[in-house]
């Protein structure tokens, strides 16, 4: 059968012309803008020439230098012009003329005039939720303009200039347009697992820029798990050096996690750090057993360790001393505290644990989970620091502060959504954004097709649903094959939480996404062709 095709290869290649399977679109902004009115009309960019600019007393000067150094060279670099030479001599070449012949060239584009309308505080500013990050973006022949109230939607803005530009012919084009855009959700996030598989700081940064590129503003950094205990504390260096897969390469010190802090900030995005407790907590064990909770088999230990033990006060005091490093490590305000359920089959076994439920009116082990995760949210209301936390910690009746943030996990979870945003409390959705479950193909449709609003309630309560986040868990992803498993399916969780509810034609978007995930690949992302066979020109 191979054979016979070869055969016919030549043949069959006479009755079709040769194309992708989905055609780019040219100067397709992902995601797909709020507002946007496009003309023919068209100008090039005189690369030589081109400056972005802003008034002398524009706020955070610095930071905006730094933004617009970064997106000159994202728009000036891509592979198809390392082997043409310079953009100046691109631009400057025999072609150069060749437009002004056409009745849409309407002139040329030597700058953008940035408006930052509102205060920057200082050159430290960081995002959090919230942030207003709606731009308006003008490319006319008249003279072009982006302008915002913060920062944060000049960064945003800046993103979409950039993906209005598009290589024709050696030329750079972007075609006369006017965009008004803000996102649909503040929370707009990606949860990465490094437990399970470690990833090195350099896959982290480079996931961070496709966040952006995606304009996603929250990184959940799923840090411990049972498998590894790859945060290294200053208050307990021995969590990592006993519960990490190695204690020196193996691990994020503290100038990694303030390299990645930075990293993000300066790309609009929010770091929440996530220590999952009191279950899939082994590998806190390997140096710190009596936090863990003595298995019995035979009314006798059994030489095995489960979930955190809930009945000790010494649990809840190390806490309280590594939390009081974590908020102080990670500034955003705040952290999450996992939840995952708990396989209580060892808190069952042991006589101490039962004992303890009998002193204190504690009737099932659903409650004693429960008693665990108030203790941890006290202590966090302590500092002051504001927690996320699985939707079990609800489901099985925690009291909640009005400020914490429930993570809908399980598949589906709209039922959860409503139950959550009805007793008025904050929700994220992941439901149905679980990368690590991969399907051949074009998989990012099931992903695009996920409504996180499509549950029973009202405007009031879905107002309360704050964005989502997508998940991707490490069991199968090393730094070798992560990037290009998270990318481009993630970008639909990207289009699904910033633009309007009303984007949902996975048809339509497919153009848009073609050209984007060659976009990123030019831009040094190794995501995978989403529709099929094709090419990046």
């Amino acid at each position: 059968m191979f054979k016979l095709l070869i055969v016919l290869g030549p043949i069959l290649a006479c009755c079709c012309a040769v194309a992708p399977v989905v055609k780019a679109s040219k100067g397709g902004i992902w995601p797909k803008p709020q507002q946007q009115e496009t003309s023919e009309n068209y100008l090039i960019i005189l690369s030589h020439s081109f400056s972005f600019k802003g008034p002398a007393d524009i706020g955070c000067p610095d930071f905006l230098d730094d933004v617009f150094t970064r997106y000159w060279t994202i728009i000036a670099t891509s592979s198809s012009l390392e082997r043409r030479g310079s953009l100046s001599e691109v631009n400057r070449g025999p072609q150069k003329k060749s437009w002004e012949v056409d009745d849409n060239f309407v002139g040329y584009l030597d700058s953008l005039n940035v408006e930052l309308t509102g205060e920057c505080a200082n050159e430290d500013v960081r995002p959090d939720l919230g942030d207003d990050e709606k731009y308006t973006l003008t490319v006319s022949s008249e003279g072009s303009t982006l302008s915002a109230s913060t920062i944060w939607g000049v960064l945003r803005g800046l993103e979409t200039f950039s993906q209005l530009i598009y290589l024709e012919g050696e030329s750079f084009v972007v075609h006369v347009t006017t965009i008004t855009d803000f996102p649909r959700f503040s929370h707009r996030g990606i949860l990465l697992d490094t437990s399970r598989h470690f990833q090195p700081v350099n896959i982290i940064l480079q996931n961070l820029d496709a966040m952006a590129y995606n304009k996603f503003n929250v990184l959940n950094w799923h840090l411990t798990d049972d498998h590894s205990f790859s945060y290294k504390s200053r208050t307990y260096p021995e969590l990592s050096e006993k519960g990490a897969y190695h204690p020196v390469s193996k691990v994020y010190e503290h100038s990694d996690v303030s390299r990645v802090i930075e990293y993000a900030r300066v790309r609009g995005i929010r770091v929440i750090p996530e220590f999952d407790i009191p279950s899939h907590t082994s590998s806190w064990g390997s140096s710190h057993p009596e936090l863990l909770t003595t298995c019995y088999s035979n009314d006798q230990p059994n030489g095995q360790l489960g979930s955190m033990d809930p009945t000790k006060n010494t649990t809840y005091t190390f806490l309280t001393n590594l939390f009081t490093e974590v908020v102080d490590v990670f500034p955003d305000s705040y952290i999450h505290i996992g939840g995952d359920p708990v396989d209580d089959s060892c808190w069952q076994s042991n006589p101490d644990v039962n004992a303890f439920m009998s002193d204190n009116d504690i009737s099932s082990y659903e409650q004693l989970e429960i008693y665990f995760i108030q203790n941890v949210m006290s202590l966090l209301d302590s500092f002051s620091s504001k927690y996320l936390v699985g939707e079990d910690a609800f489901l099985k009746g925690a009291t909640l502060s009005n400020s914490a943030v429930i993570q809908v996990w399980r598949g589906g979870g709209l039922d959860t959504l409503a139950a959550v945003t009805k007793v008025g409390k904050f929700a994220i959705y992941s439901g149905c954004w679980y990368l690590d479950t991969l399907a051949n193909g074009g998989d990012w449709e099931k992903f695009y097709n996920c409504e996180p609003l499509d549950f029973s309630g009202t405007d009031d309560q879905k107002k309360l649903v704050l964005g989502g986040e997508a998940c991707m868990w490490g069991e199968a992803v090393n730094e070798y094959n992560i990037i290009p498993r998270m990318w481009p399916r993630t970008s639909a969780v990207a289009e699904k939480l910033w633009s309007a509810e009303d984007v949902n034609d996975a048809e339509a978007a497919k153009p848009r996404l073609e050209e984007h995930t060659c976009r990123m690949n030019h831009r040094g992302i190794a995501a995978q062709p989403p529709n099929g066979p094709g090419v990046c020109l």
